[in-house]
């Protein structure tokens, strides 16, 4: 065999940090897998640890090649069901597996490497959360160390650790100086979108949906106000609005669902309010949806929303990613003084034969009281009058939903009651429509935030009415008022309803302060995270690079990162032992010629052709009370300067030498020497 040959074989040592890296850069893409390619990997990695241990070869040529064109053809026939990207990332996950069984020389070993950054980096682009920033870091710094251990064979699996996750240490201060000062572009291209399941609220409606959500513990989104934040009972957070009921679903209108389909090609529909906004930013977590959420009259400017003529907002692109956007809210504003007279029919629009009774009622509402807002007044004051309930399990009902829960059962939850609600006004001749959103949040004392979770999902109604324009009727506020007025928790027990089937969910800890303090620090890392990292956006940027550089040229940027770079490549140089920087001192003679000074100033004169040794039998008969401490001393110096000592050795005595020097410095000082 010759030299080169020897060269490009593969270390026991590098096969086991292959071993672990494998499994540490696989894991968090578990979600990703077919189970074809999940049984291919498992495959790959039991084949790889038996040449490990020596109980089997390496897999011919052949097999390798089938197993390849295997996976090639499975995968083919499953992407038009788990999506395009989906299908792409198992294609590179499976070349990463079978190149892993396949490697044959250290040049391979590279390959499976640098193929493991990429698959790091697309794990990033997936999951953003600060876990898995942490964790993708400490897989990164374990991929570094098979690299490591290419060329440093001789060392301990703990000095490559050691070795690797220095390099990655190092690289961090580059990292975040190209995170300040790079441009924030928009993508020069679009990542195909994954096909994932979609959360939260959805486009329909029916008397069970919101009911589902209640038993949610998920965060669906998180606010922060310029100001302090308005009270519960003001926190209505729109997200949809449904115009269509056809008896038992209420569904929005096809012409804003065409507008939300023509998104991409579109901009703003409607110009923003006059007047003082409410001003907040949200922080939406991924729902695979395009609805956003804002309070009342909402506007926002950010690139990418879409302000609808219903006056929510929406998401040009799907919410698979954290997203920030910042909101301008008009709580005093008028939604459509003049109602168009289509949107008026929409709105006035009920099945036929549906619900006899209920339209029986408005229409006697209608008869008794002309005038609309005394009439709305008047069917909210219906639900104190009669026994309703308020209860996430309602019973069931019929064909004639409304009727049944409106006269038989009188129990329901908020979808039943904004449902009657709408269903009476539409019935007394008033247009109206009901919305879906959330309502409350919970506020983060410490970070100044909102969150509001999938189990504050809310349902209301809105009725138009002349001059006003759209104005908001919560019936639920009737009959459940601690709900509104102080939130979910006032009414509902946690344990009955979002930690029934979330038994491992942090708001449990809510029970204990200490915990539940716990609990919202962490929350509060999370959010600043996602404020200054994710949303770390060019008008963010800007503000940092003018405190730093005041005004921002483009001359005082490249001036800036070539200072920042060249510190930064000396530090590593120094750190690698590429340069080296002359001491003028020796450490350990500069301590011991403090301490003889200090003697010196205690009448022991120390005389500069006088060895250690000597002078240590004078400072023993001088002050007995440091003799013992001052003997130690003199030999660990002895042994720093005279005797050759091993690395680890030499460490360990400065060590002792210096704590030493202070517990003797002490006992000079305070006069404890006889």
């Amino acid at each position: 065999m010759t030299h080169s040959s020897q060269e490009e074989i593969i270390s026991r040592h590098s096969l086991l940090w292959l071993l672990i890296v494998n499994i540490a850069v696989l894991a968090p893409l578990y979600d990703k897998l077919t189970p074809w390619s999940l049984g291919i990997c498992g495959i790959c990695l039991v084949w790889r640890f038996g040449i490990f241990i020596g109980k089997v070869a390496k897999p011919p040529r052949y097999l390798v090649t089938a197993l390849a064109i295997a996976s090639a053809i499975t995968l083919a026939l499953v992407t038009s069901e788990i999506g395009l990207l989906n299908g792409l990332i198992n294609l590179l996950i499976l070349g990463y597996a079978l190149k892993y069984i396949e490697m044959r020389n250290r040049r391979d070993v590279r390959t499976v490497v640098l193929v493991g950054y990429f698959l790091i980096a697309i794990t990033f682009i997936d999951q953003q959360s600060i876990f898995y920033a942490v964790n993708l870091t400490f897989v990164t710094g374990i991929n570094t160390c098979v690299l490591v251990s290419l060329y440093r064979e001789d060392v301990k699996l703990k000095e490559t650790a050691r070795i690797g996750f220095k390099l990655l240490l190092q690289s961090l201060p580059l990292a975040a100086l190209l995170f300040l000062v790079l441009p924030r572009l928009p993508p020069l291209w679009m990542v195909p979108q994954q096909k994932s399941t979609q959360t939260g609220l959805s486009d329909e409606v029916s008397f069970g949906d919101i009911t589902e959500l209640t038993r949610s513990a998920a965060l669906a989104f998180r606010a922060e106000f310029s100001m302090s934040p308005p009270s519960n009972q003001q926190l209505y957070w729109r997200a949809l609005v449904m115009e269509d009921y056809d008896g038992s679903r209420w569904t929005q209108n096809s012409s804003i669902k065409d507008i939300e389909d023509n998104t991409p090609f579109t901009t703003s529909r409607r110009q923003q309010p006059e007047g003082s906004p409410i001003q907040y930013s949200v922080i939406a977590e991924p729902s695979n949806q395009h609805w956003l959420f804002g309070l009342d009259a909402a506007f926002s400017s950010d690139i990418g929303i879409i302000n609808l003529p219903d006056y929510r907002l929406y998401s040009a692109r799907t919410v698979d990613q954290k997203f920030q956007y910042h909101v301008d809210s008009y709580p005093q504003y008028a939604m459509d003084k003049t109602l168009d007279p289509t949107v008026r029919l929409l709105n006035l629009r009920l099945p036929d034969d549906i619900n006899p009774r209920t339209f029986e009622l408005a229409q006697s509402f209608k008869k008794d009281l002309p005038d609309p807002t005394t009439r709305l007044r008047a069917m909210m004051r219906y639900f104190t009058e009669q026994p309703y309930f308020y209860t996430l399990t309602p019973p069931r009902v019929g064909p004639q939903q409304i009727d049944d829960f409106l006269f038989e059962n009188k129990a329901g939850f908020c979808v039943h009651y904004a449902s009657a609600f709408t269903f009476m006004a539409r019935a007394s001749g008033l247009p109206a429509r009901l919305v879906t959103g959330y309502q409350g949040g919970e506020f983060n004392q410490s970070a100044g935030y909102l969150s509001i979770y999938q189990y504050m999902a809310h349902a209301w109604t809105e009725v138009w009415i002349e001059n006003r324009g759209w104005v908001r009727y919560d019936p639920t506020a009737m009959i459940a008022p601690e709900r509104v007025l102080e939130g979910f928790d006032a009414y509902f027990q946690a344990q009955e309803s979002y930690l029934l089937d979330s038994p491992f969910s942090p708001l449990r800890l809510r029970e204990f302060p200490l915990l539940n303090e716990l609990r919202l620090t962490l929350a509060s890392i999370d959010y600043y995270w996602s404020v200054w990292v994710l949303g770390f956006d060019s008008s963010k940027q800007e503000q940092i690079l003018q405190k730093l550089l005041g005004e921002v040229t483009q001359q005082k940027i490249a001036i800036f990162m070539l200072v920042s770079i060249t510190f930064i490549g000396l530090v590593i140089a120094y750190s690698a032992g590429l340069i080296h920087f002359h001491r003028d001192k020796d450490r350990v003679a500069s301590t011991y010629l403090h301490m003889c000074h200090l003697l010196e100033k205690k009448g022991v004169i120390r005389d500069k052709q006088q060895g250690p040794t000597d002078f240590c039998s004078i400072v023993e008969d001088a002050f007995p009370g440091i003799a013992t401490d001052f003997r130690r001393f003199t030999h660990y110096y002895v042994a720093l300067k005279y005797q050759p000592l091993s690395s680890h050795r030499r460490k360990k005595t400065v060590k002792l030498f210096s704590n030493q020097f202070r517990k003797l410095r002490l006992k000079i000082l305070k006069g404890k020497t006889s």
